[in-house]
């Protein structure tokens, strides 16, 4: 297979402004493509979630000087209020992955100094700021939740690009002492945003934002319900894109839009007919045997991915920053690993899959701690589990033969 080269068909991966515009371009014709041309083979929703995706990824990339670096658990709703995009890092790493570079921007990474072991997710974006192929916004903004290594990323490419860093520190241990430790830091980081934009914080604005962030996850929970006996369409990589909206996109009316298309879509599906998998940890989309499986298949049904369902909890209007903070402190990714394992088993008490897809990220040290007592908790429970090493970015860490092995495997033995 060809690869496009930072830069576009035929570019050198020397020429950084012709990246930057391939990239610019090629996330608004996706967003123009979906907006003007849906596949109307697909539900309304999933239309929907194309466009909005591509929207979201595109805005920030248009519109830098308006714009932040942002990672998957940043409190994106004071961005929102101070109408700035986030610039979602990890999906821009897997943005590079649909251009087929992502090995360069992994390589150039790793040619600076940055460790082979770290995620591979960061270790795109640092390659590709490093290459000049990203534009430069003017902040950015990272909590430590879940990942430690997110922090470090951030501090690494604001030093590169000489931009104000937000970094929110959450405590490991969740208590009413660390909402306010946060809660601390929000206030302070409200303050920078408006030193760096000039803008003032109204708080008002921010209490509209949540005020849609808890109307879009009442549909989010409807959905939830229904997906335990309705038999809806997927796609691996709609899966993955959905956390643009779960996250970065919480408290936007597009994403709340989407959601109630989703339902409606939802409600009107005929009821379970295949097997039916529950996929935890982030998806290698791009892998060919997984995609053969489960785009769009009704005889093995992906019910979603964990991370796209990790807060249905409405925050408190009073006081919105005390909320933001009590949502990032009590996040189920944050503490001890037994608390995510809880959760699971409660999701699985809703869903009820036939079986669980426990997948090992590169580089993510949680993911791959935390998998054996996953699995056990399953098996507890009657539920099988596969555990699944592999990359969700760096097709190289990605072995298509012992996956299809595997996994084709694990659904023969589910059948």
């Amino acid at each position: 297979m060809t690869r496009t080269r930072f830069g576009g068909p035929g570019a050198r991966c020397g020429e950084p402004s012709k990246a930057r515009e391939w990239i610019r371009r090629g996330a608004h014709l996706q967003y123009f493509r979906w907006k003007h041309f849906p596949d109307r083979k697909i539900p309304p929703s999933l239309q929907a979630l194309n466009r909005i995706f591509f929207q979201y990824l595109a805005e920030p990339l248009r519109h830098p000087e308006k714009s932040a670096y942002v990672n998957l658990f940043a409190p994106c709703e004071i961005l929102h209020a101070f109408d700035l995009y986030p610039m979602f890092v990890e999906s821009l790493a897997t943005f590079l992955n649909g251009f087929s570079c992502e090995d360069l921007a992994i390589d150039q990474a790793e040619s600076h100094g940055i460790s082979e072991t770290l995620c591979s997710f960061h270790k795109t974006f640092i390659g590709g700021v490093e290459k000049e192929a990203l534009p430069t916004p003017l902040f950015a903004m990272a909590s430590s939740v879940l990942c430690d290594a997110n922090t470090k990323t951030f501090m690494y490419v604001t030093q590169r690009r000489a931009l104000p860093s937000l970094v929110i520190d959450v405590p490991y241990t969740p208590s009413s002492g660390a909402v306010r430790y946060v809660a601390g830091q929000l206030k302070e980081s409200v303050k920078q945003i408006e030193e760096i934009t000039g803008k003032p914080f109204v708080i008002d604005r921010l209490r509209e934002v949540i005020a849609v962030e808890n109307e879009t996850k009442k549909w989010m929970a409807a959905y939830l319900e229904a997906l335990a006996v309705k038999a809806f369409p997927n796609h691996l990589t709609l899966e993955m894109a959905r956390l643009m909206l779960t996250h970065t996109g919480m408290g936007r009316i597009e994403t709340l839009q989407f959601f109630r298309t989703l339902v409606r879509d939802i409600r009107k599906a005929s009821s379970r007919t295949g097997k039916t998998i529950f996929w935890i940890q982030v998806i290698p989309f791009f892998d060919r045997t997984l995609r053969a499986l489960f785009n769009y298949k009704n005889d093995y049904q992906i019910l979603g991915m964990d991370i796209n369902l990790d807060d249905l909890e409405p925050l408190d209007l009073k006081d919105p920053l005390q909320a933001l903070a009590k949502k990032m402190v009590y996040q189920v990714f944050n503490g001890p690993f037994q608390r995510r394992i809880d959760w699971i088993l409660r999701l699985m008490d809703q869903l009820k899959p036939d079986g669980v897809i426990y997948f090992c990220q590169w580089g993510c040290k949680q993911s791959s701690g935390g998998a054996a007592l996953m699995a056990e908790a399953l098996k507890a429970k009657g539920i099988p589990c596969l555990v699944l090493d592999g990359d969700a970015v760096d097709r190289r860490n990605m072995p298509e033969g012992q996956t299809k092995t595997r996994v084709e495997a694990f659904l023969e033995m589910l059948r």
